[in-house]
């Protein structure tokens, strides 16, 4: 397994690597930490007067001093990204770890980086320093969730320090994305005694007011409601076995309501350790913004950590071909 894992010094970027002991990773692997100056170097020319026009005395002075900063600030990353490297060393002993550190734009420095690396997975923290303020989720972890084009785990520290037994929450539609993140978790090296929650999330069909007082209009949305409860559970019923067979205890919950606030209010409920999302790896970046609305509010709001699972390999589960019961796709 390939890891690339973004560290800028602040407590959340702390907290991702705290967050290596629980994320069920295997004995071996390889590491690559990266911290990103937020600085942009001016070229060594731009000094020196390469135009028939010499810069002014002025000019050059103010770029000499900024390079200088500059330079200043990339030593001081590159001193994180040590400091970080010696820390992912001692939570994965037996893995080989490297950093690196670098300037220009985080976010695109990091996907550059995982793309170069080909990295199956990017761990952030869930906000991060940076030149502008942030809420929510950083623009930084936000930015790379979006537009990476492997599996990106927004990590939360936890108060608890001893390491047991997981509980872990998988959102779950029978969507390729949704099989992608149990296929993420069944390969995971989990603790004895882990526990692993299918939450398929439905918004249930209502009737109209005036179709409350009409029996056969009623009895027709029931019978879609149910017919719907029932494909997903015929969906899960693969996934399940694949969860039971990698030493896991699964279950699937299914509840109504929109999977936005739904798949957190579960994991909430439950004080589970991570929540697992599946993600369409495939198509533009525009549809990889839209179809990922989901996991990245998912990401925003959980109290716990959040793998947005991407898959890169088309011998993975193909898309179920199964059909919903009123004759949509899936």
């Amino acid at each position: 397994m390939k890891l690339l894992i973004a560290y800028d010094g602040s407590k959340c970027a702390e907290a991702a690597i705290d967050d290596l002991a629980r994320a069920g990773l295997p004995a071996n692997g390889s590491a690559h930490v990266i911290s990103v100056a937020e600085v942009f170097l001016p070229p060594q020319s731009s000094t020196c007067g390469d135009s028939q026009e010499a810069a002014s005395p002025h000019v050059e002075e103010m770029v000499r001093r900024y390079r200088e900063r500059s330079e200043e600030i990339v030593a001081e990353a590159a001193m994180l990204a040590r400091y970080a490297e010696s820390r992912v060393r001692a939570a994965l002993p037996k893995w080989s770890v490297s950093s690196v550190a670098t300037s220009g734009s985080p976010a695109w420095e990091i996907i550059d980086a995982s793309e170069k690396q080909a990295s199956e997975l990017i761990i952030v923290g869930s906000q991060g320093h940076s030149a502008l303020g942030r809420f929510f989720l950083g623009s930084i972890s936000q930015k790379v969730l979006t537009e990476a084009s492997c599996s990106v785990r927004v990590a939360r520290g936890r108060i608890e320090v001893e390491k047991g037994s997981e509980r872990i929450v998988v959102g779950f539609d029978g969507s390729k994305g949704a099989m992608a993140a149990v296929d993420a978790v069944a390969a995971r090296n989990w603790p004895g005694g882990s526990e692993v929650r299918l939450i398929a999330v439905s918004e249930p069909v209502v009737p109209s007011t005036i179709g409350r007082f009409v029996p056969p209009i009623a009895k027709m949305i029931d019978e879609v409601n149910v017919s719907e409860r029932r494909w997903i559970e015929k969906l899960s019923e693969g996934a399940l076995e694949d969860l039971c067979r990698s030493g896991l205890t699964p279950y699937l919950h299914v509840r109504p309501g929109n999977p936005k606030h739904a798949l957190v209010e579960e994991a909430e409920r439950w004080g589970a350790d991570c929540i697992f999302v599946g993600a369409n790896a495939w198509g533009s970046r525009l549809e990889r913004t839209l179809i990922g609305s989901t996991s990245a509010a998912v990401a925003a709001r959980a109290h716990c950590s959040v793998e947005v699972v991407r898959s890169n390999s088309e011998t993975n589960r193909a898309e179920t071909a199964a059909v919903k019961p009123n004759g949509s796709s899936g």
